[in-house]
């Protein structure tokens, strides 16, 4: 089970949005933002800001065939040239893209 805790909600009146952060396992900060009518903003090639979030899998393979199960498309597999290790994109809701590294 993950620790991930709540440290601090802040509603911030002058930009009407609230500002989240949280801890994950008393070693990584999240902050998390809201605002009521945020502007789309492109992720690709890159952006300014969050680009994109990765997260650690085992296989990548099963990983992206448990996704395609859910209905979710992803990109080819690829593999990192500097590593050695498989990688590959999906998008979030928001059309924004999460990446699947292999551990």
């Amino acid at each position: 089970m993950l620790g991930l805790e709540i440290v601090k909600e802040v509603y911030r009146k002058e930009r009407d949005s609230y500002k989240l952060d949280l801890s994950l396992n008393e070693q990584y900060i999240i902050e998390l933002f809201s605002f009521p009518s945020p502007p789309k903003r492109p992720s690709r090639p890159e952006a300014t800001g969050l680009r994109h979030l990765a997260f650690s899998v085992d296989s990548v393979e099963d990983t992206v065939a448990h996704l395609a199960e859910k209905g979710m498309q992803t990109e080819s597999i690829r593999t990192d040239e500097i590593t050695g290790k498989k990688f590959t994109f999906f998008d979030d809701p928001e059309d924004l893209p999460i990446e699947i590294y292999e551990a």
